[in-house]
């Protein structure tokens, strides 16, 4: 350690060692960090007489070792340099070690190494106690301090001419990474020589520590540049004048701009800024997420745009822009919320010819761009065919927005389409329309016949135009949209009766699918049936199958609510049945009867009169079948093999008696 005043008197040191080696004793002027490191040289086995034990590493070590340590020997090697040119270039050797105590570089003063070069002083060194006895650089490395050893402290008698400083020196985690040490001569010791080494460490601590942060800073702007690219949204920075000092790869698409020629440029030099962001950067003030209308090259585009404003103190240094398409916003509101298509050609159940050709036509038309118009009565499953025709086309992939144009408001029915502006709509601020929303994907009309008259020449536009107008907006959006329109009325009448727009129907017209009621396609009915009973059934737990006389029933009947009304029947009496068979007396009295609940009733065929007559009779004297054919003006045999045929049995009759 540093002796408490120089010059040191070595006598007295030298007097200290010798009753130490001799007899053991440890003084109490002696440094306490000295006296430790004896004892453990002593309980190490080592002569103080004798020559140290010089190990040195192999080439092939040594070169490993500075491998490791190579930024290390990079800093330091300057550092040393320098200071042995300011000492003038004699009686002093610098080295450098590493944590392991190996030396790693070393010069100095010719005479001084040659004559420390009989005792290993040379790259390769191993300086740990065990083997060359106390020493400035093991101490240092030991105490984790900067340590001064002079002369007589040494352990070994032959290096009590020397003296010897040294500093450890930290890594930027604060492990100690290597050592710096002087040798000097015994006569030529000066307390400033611990200084000078400590100053070096602290010097190569500092560039370690700068070059660590060097490169973390390096690895975190890589980082962040992948983050930014990586990054579904948009991302632009910009300096306190309105330059663009970075602009991620989406960014760029978004608005259509070169990200690695717009660094450095204004933004109004890139595109024409909207109103409210320009007004955002000029009075320093952030803009929270709204939707805002960006120009390229005359092309309005709708982003969802937010400005957030960098500050040092009170002084604005610069903004961050973060920008999302307007459409991919609405459609991504419109999975959370709106409806989902899901249903496709291959749900729609359909065996009669009829059927097979029209939803060979429908997939025919989901490949086309134009409007579709679908005709047919309430329940016939127009929505279905909407929907399949989606998910079949381009726009799958898009939102399917569905309107009942009868259940709107004929006030707002042009607010809930085109949307409208901030003061013009029902309510405060800005909104989409459904057209907006549908961009990109379908917007399908059900009763577009309840559509106002001047409503229908606007939706007119937007399916020529493919553009739209908010109700109180001056720009055009671009909107992308296949349309699908409905109706249940007759359209011809209506035009006819000037409540609806005759060109509207021609353009909606081009491609038309007319759905048939399910009582001109009989056929359909029991797979349609068993399909509806098994998903019913399979949802309570249960496993029912039709009875035929129950079947023939429900194909008899006329179901003028079309598909809907068969299944609100057999959804019915699959609740109520209490046993695997749905039968006869499980039917509405309407569908037993085979008659039309409200409006005309439609001409039966021959064979359905039949029924009729046989069930009504059946009804009337429970089962008896000898009454029944009596009744009938028929022989009683003739009627068995007519029940027999219809699939009609005098047990449904003395069932539904004794369940009433």
């Amino acid at each position: 350690m540093l002796p408490t005043a120089y010059p040191y008197d070595p006598k007295a040191l030298t007097a200290l060692w010798e009753e130490f080696v001799q007899r053991g004793g440890i003084h109490p002027s002696l440094d306490p960090t000295i006296a430790r490191s004896w004892l453990r040289c002593r309980n190490a086995g080592l002569n103080p007489h004798a020559i140290p034990r010089i190990v040195l590493c192999s080439a092939e070590e040594l070169e490993r070792q500075c491998q490791e340590c190579f930024d290390l020997i990079a800093i330091t090697r300057p550092l040393m340099e320098d200071i042995y040119q300011s000492s003038g270039e004699s009686d002093m050797l610098i080295y450098l070690t590493n944590q392991h105590l190996v030396i790693l570089d070393c010069l100095g003063d010719r005479w001084l190494h040659e004559a420390l070069y009989g005792y290993g002083f040379q790259r390769g060194l191993q300086m740990a106690e065990e083997f060359i006895g106390t020493n400035a650089a093991a101490l240092a490395l030991n105490e984790r301090m900067p340590v001064q050893v002079v002369g007589p402290e040494h352990f070994f008698k032959s290096l009590h001419r020397l003296t010897g400083a040294a500093a450890p020196i930290h890594d930027p985690w604060g492990r100690i990474a290597g050592v710096i040490g002087i040798v000097t001569r015994d006569q030529n010791s000066h307390p400033h020589t611990l200084g000078i080494v400590m100053a070096a460490a602290r010097a190569v601590e500092n560039q370690l520590q700068a070059d660590f942060s060097l490169v973390q800073a390096h690895r975190h702007l890589a980082e962040l540049k992948a983050s930014l690219q990586a990054l579904q949204g948009g991302i632009i920075f910009l300096d306190a004048n309105g330059l663009v000092t970075h602009i991620n790869s989406r960014a760029g698409e978004i608005l259509g701009v070169s990200p690695g020629a717009a660094p450095g440029r204004p933004l109004i030099s890139l595109v024409e800024v909207p109103v409210e962001i320009q007004a955002s950067l000029s009075e320093g003030i952030a803009m929270p997420e709204r939707e805002v209308f960006f120009g390229k090259n005359g092309i309005l585009h709708p982003v969802m745009a937010s400005v957030n404003v960098i500050r040092e103190g009170s002084r604005v240094v610069g903004f961050v822009m973060t920008l999302r398409p307007a459409e991919e916003i609405r459609q991504l509101a419109h999975q959370m919320m709106g409806m989902q298509a899901s249903v496709t050609f291959d749900d729609i159940l359909g065996w009669s010819a009829r059927m097979r050709q029209l939803i060979h036509y429908g997939r025919a038309i989901a490949r086309c761009d134009a409007p579709v118009l679908l005709l047919g009565e309430p329940g016939t499953g127009k929505g279905l065919f909407a929907q399949a025709i989606h998910n079949a086309s381009h726009y799958a992939k898009g939102p399917f927005v569905h309107i009942d144009c009868a259940t709107i408001p004929r006030e707002l029915i042009a607010f809930e389409l085109f949307g409208y502006e901030d003061g013009f709509g029902p309510n405060p601020g800005s909104r989409p329309g459904k057209f907006e929303i549908a961009s990109g994907g379908t917007i399908y009309l059900h009763n577009v016949e309840s559509l106002p008259v001047n409503i229908q020449v606007a939706l007119l536009n937007v399916i020529d135009t493919k553009q739209i107008t908010r109700i109180g907006g001056v720009s055009s959006i671009p909107v992308k949209v296949r349309v699908i329109a409905d109706s249940s009325a007759n359209l011809s009448e209506e035009m006819r009766q000037k409540r609806f727009s005759a060109n509207l129907y021609y353009r909606l017209r081009s491609l038309t699918l007319t759905i048939p009621p399910l009582r001109e396609r009989v056929e359909d009915i029991p797979f349609l049936a068993t399909h509806i009973v098994n998903r019913c059934a399979a949802r309570l737990g249960k496993e029912v199958t039709i009875s035929p006389r129950a079947m023939a029933v429900l194909k008899a009947y006329p179901w003028p609510g079309n598909i809907r009304e068969l299944e609100n029947v057999l959804e019915w009496a699959v609740h109520l049945l209490e046993g695997t068979e749905l039968d006869i007396h499980h039917l509405p009295e309407t569908v037993r009867q085979g008659i039309r609940s409200g409006g005309k009733s439609r001409v039966l065929t021959m064979e359905e009169m039949e029924r009729q007559a046989i069930v009504l009779a059946g009804q009337a004297f429970q089962g008896n079948v000898t009454q029944m054919a009596n009744a009938l003006g028929i022989g009683r045999t003739t009627l068995w093999r007519k029940m027999k045929a219809l699939g009609i049995s005098p047990t449904d009759f003395r069932q539904r008696a004794r369940h009433n």
